[in-house]
């Protein structure tokens, strides 16, 4: 444990994050396509498991391209990483470019004029900058349809604006036998045949596990370097990286009748016994999950009680013993990976990662130490 790392003690719930898992990660999904490139997607924040010390493991284990959502993130990401090839998804805003160039970012494109715009702004900087183009071949969000892509084939624009990588974005790759897979592995295809000589990026962490048709050149997981599971029709190949645990601040026992939390949302049947947990939806533990989530003690499942609060949450602990005041409960870790954690709220781990807290304490381990 580097204790460089560390960072003071100064909340009531511990984050640990697993550097060594998440590099383990991305050299298991290298591996599914040998003959392409893996990047990594560390947008927010690294999903919530901090760029400053992700993106050296990263780097150290052989990443050298990296993608991230916004202009911020990219700036950051260039003072870590001095040397590596840095996307920004969400393209050119207007006004953005003079601080893209500064940093040597590149920006994802995804409109005529975002492609104008760079291409100006390389000819007034007197050298090539590279960018990517982003074919949108089912998402409707972000990038060009496919056939103003195919009609730009061959347009001196294209060069102008330095394009680099063509990419897309994935509809429902978590969901294997959607047909949509198909049609915009089709219609990427058709793309990467009018942009010969350009490097592809099309799979995306579960895109990666729908076969050699969708690597192309270059792979972008992100979710699936944080533990997320990117094949949730089978069990996760991906190593947990990240553990939530909270210390006990009280325990209570209560009689039949008695409520707990905000609005008496839970009621005992019978005497129960509750803890009290120092973290709460401030923490970015989701409301959501109020009454639905569950906290591990002593290996114990106990139930989360009434309404989360901004700061606490209420636990049934009738039958884990070891609940006592300073003992630890796993909100996330063990059988309560972030999947799990996500179904419970009614959402997505996604949400789980990129919700963590700034509160928190977090504890950079290297595998041995974890």
């Amino acid at each position: 444990m580097d204790p460089q790392i560390e960072v003071p003690a100064s909340h009531g719930a511990r984050l640990t994050i697993d550097l060594a898992a998440i590099a383990e990660n991305w050299r298991r999904l290298a591996a599914e396509a040998t003959d392409a490139a893996c990047a990594a997607v560390v947008k927010a924040d690294a999903y919530g498991c901090g760029l400053d010390a992700v993106l050296p493991a990263l780097w150290a284990a052989g990443c050298r391209t990296f993608f991230v959502a916004h202009l911020g993130e990219g700036i950051a990401a260039r003072r870590i990483l001095p040397d590596g090839v840095i996307y920004v998804l969400n393209g050119l805003l207007p006004g953005f470019g003079p601080a893209l160039i500064a940093h040597d970012l590149r920006p994802v494109l995804g409109s005529r004029a975002e492609l104008a715009e760079w291409a100006g702004l390389s000819e007034a900087a007197g050298r090539r900058l590279p960018a990517a183009l982003h074919v949108d071949t089912g998402m409707n969000r972000l990038g060009l349809p496919v056939s103003e892509a195919l009609a730009l084939s061959g347009d001196p624009v294209i060069a102008r604006a330095g394009i680099a990588l063509v990419l897309t974005h994935l509809v429902s790759a978590e969901l294997s036998g959607d047909p949509v897979n198909a049609r915009q592995m089709r219609a990427f295809a058709e793309v990467r045949a009018a942009y010969p000589g350009l490097p592809g990026s099309f799979a995306n962490s579960s895109g990666i596990f729908l076969g050699a048709q969708a690597h192309h050149d270059l792979l972008r997981p992100g979710y699936a370097l944080f533990g997320g599971n990117p094949t949730p029709w089978k069990p996760n190949p991906m190593r947990p990286v990240v553990r939530l645990e909270a210390a006990i601040a009280q325990v209570r026992d209560v009689a039949a009748g008695e409520t707990c939390g905000y609005n008496g949302r839970w009621r005992a049947a019978e005497p129960r016994r509750l803890a009290t947990l120092s973290l709460g939806y401030a923490d970015g533990y989701p409301r959501a999950a109020s009454g639905r989530g569950m906290a591990l003690v002593g290996g114990v499942r106990c139930p989360i009680l009434g309404l989360i609060s901004m700061d606490l949450i209420i636990l049934d602990v009738t039958d884990a013993p070891e609940a006592t005041r300073g003992a630890s409960a796993t909100l996330i870790g063990d059988d309560l990976d972030v999947d799990a954690v996500g179904r419970a709220a009614g959402t997505i781990g996604y949400e789980i990662l990129t919700g963590l807290g700034s509160r928190y304490v977090r504890h950079y381990v290297r595998g041995h130490d974890a």
